[in-house]
């Protein structure tokens, strides 16, 4: 039997999840001798202009009230960005970034401004969607003394402009979307070379609350839905680091008495062969509100 293999990405998308979420997953990952591709927002926490998709995006006010996600994100978070002042995150936390680098974990960008990329990237200019990764390419570079090798989109947004300026980076890899396995991206006609390594799992805030699942039995969920071979989990720092932290050492317990393998992304990147090239779009899954970037068909 082929071994089974969870490769660990953890979004990191507010200044809550930064400075408490990040310090409880490096202390449980320690624990179980685990290391994550960690993806860090670097510019302002607008989470609070995220309450516009209650409008705009069919779904999300039921998300937010199936995942308890007030209670989950605080009162302060849900208002940053409208009656509290946006703070930064990669100013205020290099140290959390750079502890999460020397234990061994794989750093990379996932944002400069988390919910503006998310909301508007379709709209945005490319010199736009080229600004927003290169302040925060800087800002990581200027923490780390090094350049990123990996980003992954917030929202699990892209766009054709996304892909080239990734391109354009030189990264090694990125984690953009939602599919089965590696493969390069084909969007709109248009072939790219940055390998992307999608998620392969629903993440908490999709399962939560359908299907009888909750906090205490999701563990079990994910052990039954692993298949053999690369699987891909994208945790975030204020769920699993935060109000369901109890839920992420269950599964991290499981994966150890069941010699489940954790890795980072950068592992499963150098682990592929003969990557094929797979169309990209933006459509709909079950559990998220508003379209996510999807692999589609092998592309000859």
């Amino acid at each position: 039997m082929a071994e089974k293999i969870v490769a660990l990405k953890v979004d990191v998308d507010t200044y809550a999840g930064t400075r408490d979420g990040v310090p409880a997953l490096l202390e449980d990952m320690a624990r179980f001798g685990v290391t994550a591709t960690f993806y860090f927002s670097m510019g302002p926490d607008n989470s609070g202009k995220a309450i516009r998709r209650i409008f705009t995006r069919k779904g999300f006010l039921k998300k937010m009230l199936r995942t308890k996600a007030p209670a989950a994100y605080g009162i302060k978070t849900m208002l940053y960005g409208t009656l509290l002042p946006a703070p930064m995150i990669g100013a205020a936390f290099s140290g959390v970034l750079r502890e999460a680098e020397l234990r061994g974990h794989e750093v990379g960008i996932h944002c400069w401004d988390h919910v503006k990329w998310h909301d508007y990237l379709p709209w945005f200019p490319k010199h736009l969607t080229a600004l927003e990764l290169g302040q925060a390419e800087a800002q990581f570079e200027e923490i780390l003394g090094h350049r990123a090798v990996t980003t992954a989109a917030p929202g699990w947004t892209v766009s054709v402009d996304s892909l080239e300026v990734q391109d354009a980076m030189g990264l090694n890899y990125c984690s953009d979307g939602r599919g089965t396995h590696p493969f390069y991206p084909v969007m709109d006609g248009r072939r790219f070379r940055t390998l992307q390594i999608p998620t392969t799992l629903p993440t908490a805030d999709e399962i939560l609350g359908e299907n009888d699942i909750t906090p205490k039995n999701i563990h079990d969920y994910y052990l039954a839905q692993l298949k053999e071979g690369l699987n891909v989990l994208t945790i975030h720092a204020e769920l699993e680091g935060g109000a369901i932290r109890p839920s992420f050492v269950r599964l991290l317990e499981r994966f150890a008495a069941g010699g489940i393998r954790c890795i980072t992304l950068g592992e499963a990147a150098r682990q592929v062969s003969n990557v094929p090239a797979c169309r990209l779009f933006m459509g709909e899954i079950a559990g998220r509100a508003g379209k996510v970037a999807i692999q589609g068909e092998q592309v000859p």
